[in-house]
């Protein structure tokens, strides 16, 4: 690619106004809660993408040729000025059934009044059959329908004394939540006719001129970026099991089973690709020459709430509350985290593919989540160290032995946890269906058997695992099916707080991150082919960073009084 950054010469001004309400009730074991919300958006922008222009070359030889593939710009960016109204009420009423159980139950709603354009500049593309219509929908909303209007949402917990002397506890809940889209205005302010995104294919760099007011090399189409006109707003059902028990005077034990189910999540997809020919296993073909859906607009970045997620996990908690100058927490979590869409676009995903591979099936994109983590683990604690005249150690010393053996307090923080997951890829689509992001992944080479994961830098895992799909087809690796670096990492400091005189103290603290110095890599590079014909890339599964810093050691002295 070649050609500034697509969010250059961005800007917004977002104002927030909020009115909010609580009244409180309480009668012996009983308390009600009830309150009302409201919000009003301002959202002033000015983010329509590529107002450069961005340039992509299919190879090498066609750039050094001087042919572009796509050159994609916005030639006259326009502010937008997004407006919406929120509002929230609920009331909740907490009941001590009996001495030992508490029982909390709810009801909240959510509304909003859409997604508005304060000057009547909401532009969106309709969809007739699946196929978006050439010519934008503008008007006071770009929205066809609000599916926001009424967002039940139920909710209710407990808390159990299980034998009244306050030593085992059981909690749980359950609970319906929303994401109000209150962040629309990065995908509509990118939309034509206020903010066209004009593309051109196969091109020589001497015939581009897209400047404001030229008109349009002959060939050019527009990209449309949109949203699903009746997009759902994102929901998650969530549940929760935990039980607390004291294993010791200070100390307890929690173990939880925590998990959630979400729908109506927003994935990013081309809505404008062509419609396949299906071969006899029932596997997707595009034909060469396959025409576009809507052949008058180019590829599509588009919005639809057709995202599901489930999250299950056990959940482990020790801790020690502070006694004889001790205390400590340990945390452990295995945990299983799938989905079919993890982000919204490239920038912010950065382990696996932004856009679904096939929008006519997003369910072929099922499998772990960007944020999958199967294993996590942290310990922290802190000791105030035994010396000085109340402990057993230095109990006698005196003068500069003295000042410099007491007030000492050691902590440390330890982490470990598994890889994210990621996706192997392809750095073109073999498909020809004009999606530019290349979402496509490869084969499975059949006749694979070696190591997959030799883990070096130079090769964490092997491309040879892996073989570039027949021109026209999808490959069958699943979405984000490897394993990226695990991590393990000790902070330890040493603080120190000397008495110098009535009311004055100094202050004094070393700490040493990452101090053994432990290499964390980084997610490999997931490239495996470049093109279909160059063989494997050389820097596939190459690690080019680390995730944490080397050791770093830092002092830091502090004079109170």
């Amino acid at each position: 690619q070649a050609g500034t950054n697509v969010g250059s010469n961005n800007a917004t001004a977002r104002n927030l106004f909020t009115w909010t309400d609580h009244v409180y009730w309480q009668h012996r074991g009983q308390q009600i809660e009830a309150g009302v919300w409201l919000q009003r958006i301002q959202s002033n922008d000015v983010l329509a993408q590529d107002q450069y222009g961005q340039a992509s070359f299919s190879t090498l030889q066609s750039f050094l040729r001087g042919t572009v593939k796509t050159f994609t710009v916005v030639p006259s960016p326009t502010e937008m000025g997004w407006r919406s109204l929120e509002g929230a009420a609920f009331v909740e009423d907490t009941i001590h059934l009996t001495p030992r159980l508490e029982l909390r139950a709810g009801f909240r709603s959510e509304s909003t009044n859409g997604w508005n354009e304060a000057h009547g500049r909401a532009a969106n593309y309709a969809i007739v059959n699946g196929v978006l219509q050439t010519q934008p929908v503008i008007g006071d909303s770009a929205l066809t329908t609000n599916r926001a209007k009424f967002l039940p949402e139920p909710r209710v917990g407990f808390a159990w004394d299980v034998w009244g002397n306050g030593t085992t506890a059981v909690r749980g809940g359950f609970g319906l939540y929303h994401g109000l889209l209150d962040a629309l205005d990065y995908r509509l302010d990118q939309t034509a006719p206020f903010n066209t995104a004009e593309s051109i294919a196969n091109i020589p760099v001497s015939g581009l001129n897209f400047s404001p007011g030229a008109p349009p090399p002959p060939g050019t189409l527009v990209s449309p970026s949109n949203v699903q006109p009746d997009i759902a707003t994102p929901a998650v059902l969530k549940w929760s099991l935990r039980v607390e028990q004291q294993v010791a005077p200070h100390s307890a034990l929690t173990i939880g089973y925590v998990g959630f189910h979400t729908y109506h999540q927003i994935l990013s997809e081309d809505m404008n690709e062509p419609v396949p020919t299906y071969l006899p296993d029932g596997s997707a073909y595009y034909p060469p020459g396959s025409a576009d859906a809507n052949p008058d607009l180019a590829n599509s970045t588009s919005w639809v709430s057709q995202g599901v997620g489930l999250y299950n996990a056990l959940e482990v908690d020790v801790r020690r509350s502070y006694a004889n100058g001790l205390q400590f927490r340990g945390n452990y979590t295995w945990s299983k985290n799938l989905d079919d869409g993890s982000a919204w676009n490239t920038s912010v995903s950065g382990n696996t593919p932004a856009y679904v591979e096939f929008p006519l099936d997003p369910k072929l994109d099922w499998g772990p989540a960007a944020t999958d983590v199967r294993q996590s683990a942290s310990l922290n604690g802190s000791y105030d160290l035994p010396f000085g005249p109340e402990h057993a150690l230095f109990r006698h010393a005196s003068g500069p032995a003295q000042l410099l053996s007491t007030g000492w307090t050691v902590s440390a923080i330890a982490a470990l946890q598994t890889g994210f997951p990621f996706s192997p890829q392809l750095g073109y689509n073999p498909t020809g269906n004009g999606d530019t992001r290349n979402p496509v992944r490869p084969n499975w080479n059949p006749d694979f058997h070696g190591n997959l994961y030799p883990r070096t830098a130079g090769e964490y895992f092997n491309p040879a695992a892996f073989l570039p799909p027949a021109t026209g087809t999808y490959g069958d690796v699943a979405r984000d099916s490897l394993a990226g670096p695990g991590l393990a990492q000790l902070d330890l400091s040493a603080a120190k707080k000397t008495r110098i005189a009535e009311g004055v103290s100094l202050a004094f603290r070393a700490e040493f991150f990452n101090i053994l110095n432990h290499t964390n890599f980084l997610t490999p590079n997931e490239v495996v082919y470049s093109s279909a014909t160059s063989g494997i890339s050389p820097t596939a599964g190459v690690v080019t960073a680390t995730s944490t810093t080397s050791r770093q050691i830092q002092f830091g002295a502090k004079l109170q009084f």
